[in-house]
Protein backbone atom coordinates (compact mmCIF):
# COMPACT_ATOMS: atom_id res chain seq x y z
CA UNK A 1 0.00 0.00 0.00
CA UNK A 2 1.13 3.24 -0.64
CA UNK A 3 0.27 6.09 1.67
CA UNK A 4 0.52 10.15 0.45
CA UNK A 5 -0.98 13.30 1.78
CA UNK A 6 -0.21 16.41 3.19
CA UNK A 7 1.80 16.73 5.54
CA UNK A 8 2.83 19.17 9.01
CA UNK A 9 6.43 19.31 7.86
CA UNK A 10 5.78 19.06 4.28
CA UNK A 11 7.55 15.58 4.37
CA UNK A 12 7.59 12.33 5.81
CA UNK A 13 10.33 11.74 8.31
CA UNK A 14 11.33 9.30 10.57
CA UNK A 15 11.11 9.91 14.39
CA UNK A 16 12.75 6.79 15.67
CA UNK A 17 14.05 3.48 15.04
CA UNK A 18 14.82 0.16 16.36
CA UNK A 19 16.25 -3.31 15.12
CA UNK A 20 12.99 -4.40 14.17
CA UNK A 21 11.02 -1.19 13.74
CA UNK A 22 11.28 2.19 12.10
CA UNK A 23 8.99 4.87 12.95
CA UNK A 24 7.68 7.63 10.23
CA UNK A 25 5.59 10.68 12.00
CA UNK A 26 3.63 8.79 14.11
CA UNK A 27 3.39 5.26 12.87
CA UNK A 28 5.55 2.34 13.47
CA UNK A 29 6.58 -0.17 10.32
CA UNK A 30 7.96 -3.35 11.44
CA UNK A 31 7.81 -4.91 7.74
CA UNK A 32 10.60 -3.32 4.81
CA UNK A 33 9.24 -0.64 3.68
CA UNK A 34 10.11 2.55 0.78
CA UNK A 35 10.13 5.85 2.07
CA UNK A 36 10.59 8.90 -0.10
CA UNK A 37 9.41 12.45 0.82
CA UNK A 38 6.12 12.35 -0.50
CA UNK A 39 5.31 8.86 0.22
CA UNK A 40 5.54 5.87 1.88
CA UNK A 41 5.45 1.99 -0.08
CA UNK A 42 4.69 -0.09 2.67
CA UNK A 43 5.10 -4.06 2.48
CA UNK A 44 8.73 -3.52 0.12
CA UNK A 45 8.75 -7.93 -0.02
CA UNK A 46 12.28 -7.79 0.65
CA UNK A 47 13.13 -9.19 3.99
CA UNK A 48 16.82 -9.32 3.79
CA UNK A 49 19.48 -7.50 1.29
CA UNK A 50 20.30 -10.68 -0.55
CA UNK A 51 16.94 -10.85 -1.52
CA UNK A 52 16.90 -7.28 -3.35
CA UNK A 53 16.02 -8.30 -6.88
CA UNK A 54 15.06 -6.67 -10.34
CA UNK A 55 11.39 -5.93 -9.27
CA UNK A 56 12.74 -4.48 -6.02
CA UNK A 57 14.30 -2.19 -7.99
CA UNK A 58 11.65 -1.35 -9.89
CA UNK A 59 9.85 -0.42 -7.31
CA UNK A 60 12.67 2.31 -6.26
CA UNK A 61 13.04 3.56 -9.56
CA UNK A 62 9.55 4.10 -9.57
CA UNK A 63 9.65 6.69 -6.79
CA UNK A 64 12.13 8.67 -8.67
CA UNK A 65 14.92 8.92 -6.73
CA UNK A 66 18.11 10.95 -7.26
CA UNK A 67 19.71 8.87 -4.50
CA UNK A 68 18.73 5.83 -2.42
CA UNK A 69 19.74 4.91 0.86
CA UNK A 70 19.33 1.01 1.84
CA UNK A 71 18.76 0.00 5.57
CA UNK A 72 19.75 -2.89 6.34
CA UNK A 73 19.07 -3.11 10.11
CA UNK A 74 21.59 -3.68 12.95
CA UNK A 75 24.77 -4.28 10.32
CA UNK A 76 26.03 -2.77 7.18
CA UNK A 77 25.10 -5.57 4.59
CA UNK A 78 25.57 -5.18 1.14
CA UNK A 79 23.07 -6.30 -2.05
CA UNK A 80 23.39 -7.69 -4.98
CA UNK A 81 26.38 -6.02 -6.70
CA UNK A 82 24.41 -6.28 -9.64
CA UNK A 83 20.92 -4.37 -8.57
CA UNK A 84 23.10 -1.80 -7.08
CA UNK A 85 25.48 -1.16 -10.38
CA UNK A 86 21.64 -0.90 -12.51
CA UNK A 87 20.73 1.93 -10.18
CA UNK A 88 23.93 4.06 -10.55
CA UNK A 89 24.23 3.17 -14.38
CA UNK A 90 20.80 5.71 -14.47
CA UNK A 91 23.06 8.29 -12.61
CA UNK A 92 21.40 7.50 -9.07
CA UNK A 93 23.40 7.78 -5.86
CA UNK A 94 23.44 4.30 -3.77
CA UNK A 95 24.25 3.93 -0.15
CA UNK A 96 24.22 0.47 1.73
CA UNK A 97 24.16 1.70 5.72
CA UNK A 98 22.87 0.12 8.90
CA UNK A 99 19.22 1.21 9.46
CA UNK A 100 20.14 3.71 12.15
CA UNK A 101 22.71 5.05 9.91
CA UNK A 102 20.34 5.63 6.91
CA UNK A 103 17.28 6.88 9.10
CA UNK A 104 19.56 10.03 9.77
CA UNK A 105 20.78 10.66 7.03
CA UNK A 106 17.05 10.47 4.75
CA UNK A 107 16.32 13.17 7.70
CA UNK A 108 18.90 15.34 7.08
CA UNK A 109 18.32 15.26 2.81
CA UNK A 110 14.95 15.32 3.32
CA UNK A 111 14.47 18.10 5.23
CA UNK A 112 17.30 19.84 2.23
CA UNK A 113 14.16 19.21 0.11
CA UNK A 114 16.56 16.23 -1.60
CA UNK A 115 15.02 13.31 -3.75
CA UNK A 116 15.84 10.94 -1.53
CA UNK A 117 14.58 7.62 -1.22
CA UNK A 118 15.30 5.23 1.97
CA UNK A 119 14.93 1.26 1.56
CA UNK A 120 14.12 0.24 4.95
CA UNK A 121 14.96 -4.14 5.02
CA UNK A 122 13.53 -5.39 8.07
CA UNK A 123 12.88 -8.90 8.61
CA UNK A 124 9.00 -7.73 9.46
CA UNK A 125 6.23 -10.05 9.87
CA UNK A 126 6.79 -12.65 7.10
CA UNK A 127 4.15 -15.20 6.37
CA UNK A 128 4.04 -17.66 8.91
CA UNK A 129 5.29 -21.35 7.53
CA UNK A 130 2.91 -24.01 7.59
CA UNK A 131 2.73 -26.54 10.12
Amino acid sequence: MQLTHDLPEGYFFIRGHSPTAIRVIDRELASSFLLAPDAVVEDWPVREAAALDAAAVHALLALRPELVLIGTGERQVFPPREHLVALMRRGIGVEVMDSAAASRTYNLLAAEGRRVVAAFILPGSAAAAPD
